[in-house]
């Protein structure tokens, strides 16, 4: 797919988060970039703040799942896939505070395979993957870290 293909994926997907899951509007979501292999979605401090100035840890957790189900999102619309993806399982970790508008960027977890996630999916009508999600922080060093295992199942 070319970069222009991305770009629209992308911006097709900002508007639906937007539309079709009303707290996306609350955080500011944005999509950031989407290159095929990664997704970064981005949200302004400002409408994530907590008590103590830094962003709030449901939002931070909310941006990395939403930037792992959007990723999976992408990879089967890119594959011509009708599915309904759903997050089965999570493990966030908070490493440092957040004091500045903030990213989430979502890739495919280590040791998974799109080739392998997409063959079950064709033979069973579902398949599992995981995706690893990062926020970073201070000189790149990870502030918040999600892996979450995300089900797709073909509507139909």
């Amino acid at each position: 797919m070319s970069a222009t293909d991305h770009a629209a994926r992308a911006a097709a997907l900002q508007r639906f988060l937007l539309e079709r899951i009303p707290p996306t509007r609350a955080l500011g979501l944005r999509v950031a970039r989407y290159d095929g292999a990664t997704l970064v979605l981005a949200a302004p401090l400002a409408a994530n703040v907590n008590d103590k100035g830094c962003a709030f840890g449901g939002s931070l957790t909310s941006l990395l799942t939403l930037a792992g189900w959007g990723l999976i999102e992408l990879a089967l619309q890119a594959r011509g896939f009708d599915c309904d993806v759903f997050v089965q399982d999570s493990e966030v970790r908070y490493l440092a505070p957040v004091w500045n508008d903030f990213e989430a960027v979502a890739t495919l977890a280590e040791g998974e395979s799109w080739d392998a996630f997409l063959a079950a999916l064709a033979e069973r009508g579902k398949a599992r993957t995981r995706v690893a999600c990062t926020v970073p922080g201070d000189a790149g060093a990870p502030a918040a870290t999600l892996v979450a295992r995300f089900v797709a199942k073909r509507r139909g």
